[in-house]
């Protein structure tokens, strides 16, 4: 398995909640533009980023998915992004690959926030 592909693998596990396959650190959080929106759009903008799984070469050119974006009827256009962090979160991770190396961080964002 590659290295991309293996990164690819993990990030899909822990988007979907599936952390303990393999045990993945991490945090996942919404920003206070999606907190707004109401509890049930919120639940729905969340379940989407699980089921994502729209990526293609020029969406996810390192083949990692670790980014998507999507439409959402009540919150126009919503990206998410996986960003990987050292263990004590004070600096990037050095391996990305390395579940013991790596706390990832999910962050769920309306497009006009970035």
């Amino acid at each position: 398995m590659s290295a991309h592909s293996k990164l690819a693998e993990q990030n899909d596990a822990f988007r979907r909640g599936c952390e303990w396959l393999p045990p993945l650190r991490g945090a996942k959080l919404h920003t206070d533009g999606i907190d707004v929106l109401g509890l049930e759009t919120v639940l729905d903008i969340w379940a989407r980023v699980k089921a994502y799984n729209e990526f293609n070469e020029s969406n996810d050119p390192y083949g990692e998915h670790d980014f998507g974006s999507f439409d959402h009827p009540h919150a126009g256009k919503v990206f998410w992004k996986i960003d990987y962090y050292s263990p004590d979160l004070k600096y990037g991770s050095e391996d990305p690959n390395d579940p013991a190396k790596t706390h990832r961080v999910l962050t769920v964002m309306l497009a006009k926030e970035y």
